[in-house]
């Protein structure tokens, strides 16, 4: 599991316990960033830093300078960092380093960070992991997010409520970096161990916990058509907090699981949070939406959404008001 392996790596490297390379890949920056970040941080003291620290972009990677550089040995230090960032624009980057893998620096620690790519080269791998650390950075399920947010939280002393959770995963995506940016906002300005609520979301990052897709998605559950309609028209005054396609992918989201919750043989609660790649929180949710719309009704709405898709980029008519759209599609998805 990438989240086990990103801590188990990031433990060691603070016991420092180092190894000669770092080769960090994957579609999930955030991971990559922290890991990297760290080491170019911590791992040498600011007077040894002069001396013994370089950091290259792969762009800039000649490997005949490099090489000499990760064979030299450090200036009154116990060992030199090297890090290369953006090294998946390296063409030969696997010959080479595999070239130097063959005896690397005992003394050296090196950091590639191959973002948003992969190897299948098994030869290649083998050697990695044989002298140092592969580590690739896969993105989270989006179910997974809340439970990041609760354990990023508690290990700066703070406690979150689960609808506040759910609320920053809803609005913020799965970009953990933008995640992690407004959280740690919130650690600046409220105080260590408090709980932190809907309301403290709210007033520091700007979420309204009234006025969101995820109240949406609750009331139209409820088929709550009052409420309904009252986060539609804020959605329609404020499109820049609250783009249409934001809306509509939550939508589709919610309708799919739904349709999906339908056909699902087990359905077991305890079994329909991993079958449906949601939050436990969440299941009771899923089940009343099931039973306020059969499947047939989700199947048509789900073909309400792809057409509000398709008017809002002008592909089957010419282009209405985002808020004029979304009403009429919450008038199909209630009536």
């Amino acid at each position: 599991m990438p989240l086990k392996e990103y801590q188990r790596i990031l433990k060691n490297v603070k016991d420092r316990d180092f190894k000669p390379v770092y080769f960090l890949s994957g579609p999930e920056p955030y991971f990559i960033d922290v890991i990297t970040e760290y080491i170019e941080k911590n791992v040498l003291d600011e007077a040894e830093k002069a001396f013994n620290q370089t950091v290259l972009y792969g762009q800039d990677v000649q490997w005949g300078q490099l090489v000499e550089t990760l064979k030299r040995f450090p200036m009154m230090a116990e060992r030199q960092v090297v890090i290369i960032k953006e090294a998946q624009v390296i063409r030969d980057l696997k010959e080479r380093l595999s070239e130097y893998l063959q005896n690397p620096m005992d003394t050296t620690v090196l950091v590639i960070c191959y973002k948003y790519k992969t190897t299948a080269d098994r030869k290649f791998l083998n050697l990695l992991q044989s002298k140092g650390i592969y580590f690739l950075s896969k993105e989270l399920r989006e179910n997974k997010i809340p439970d990041w947010v609760v354990e990023f939280l508690r290990r700066r002393k703070f406690r979150i409520t689960q609808k506040a959770s759910f609320l920053l995963t809803e609005y913020l995506g799965n970009d953990l970096s933008k995640i992690s940016n407004e959280l740690e906002k919130l650690t600046l300005v409220l105080e260590p161990g408090i709980e932190i609520n809907t309301h403290h979301i709210e007033e520091n990052i700007g979420i309204s916990k009234d006025y969101n897709t995820f109240e949406l998605v609750n009331a139209l559950g409820r088929k709550d058509e009052v409420k309904a309609y009252q986060i539609i028209n804020y959605f329609g005054d404020n499109p820049k907090q609250h783009p249409i396609p934001l809306t509509i992918a939550t939508l589709f989201n919610y309708f799919g699981k739904i349709l999906s919750l339908h056909y699902l043989k087990d359905k077991n609660p305890r079994n329909i949070a991993s079958q449906l790649s949601i939050a436990p929180f969440f299941v009771d949710q899923y089940f009343e939406g099931a039973r306020r719309y059969p499947a047939g009704k989700c199947a048509h709405i789900i073909r309400y959404i792809r057409e509000c898709d398709n008017h809002w980029k002008g592909i089957e008519s010419a282009s209405m008001p985002e808020g004029e759209l979304l009403k009429e599609l919450i008038y199909k998805i209630l009536n």
